[in-house]
């Protein structure tokens, strides 16, 4: 683990987002730096995409969520 310099305006808008989105200011600049990890290495996946290949992965079921 290790300590990640960012400036004060993007931590309030981590801080922002992160009361949204119902988690943590780690778990927030956690998951918007393994999206854009996704989002570069996977460039021809939309966001969609990039999520429901995750949730597959995890293998959560989404039969009968999914609206058609």
């Amino acid at each position: 683990m290790g300590i990640v310099k960012i400036n004060d305006e993007l931590h309030e808008e981590i801080r922002k987002a992160s009361s949204a989105m119902v988690r943590s200011i780690n778990a927030q600049a956690e998951f918007w730096i393994k999206v854009g990890m996704l989002a570069e290495t996977n460039p021809g996946m939309t966001f969609t995409d990039l999520m429901r290949s995750e949730l597959q992965n995890a293998k959560v079921e989404l039969k009968g969520l999914a609206r058609e």
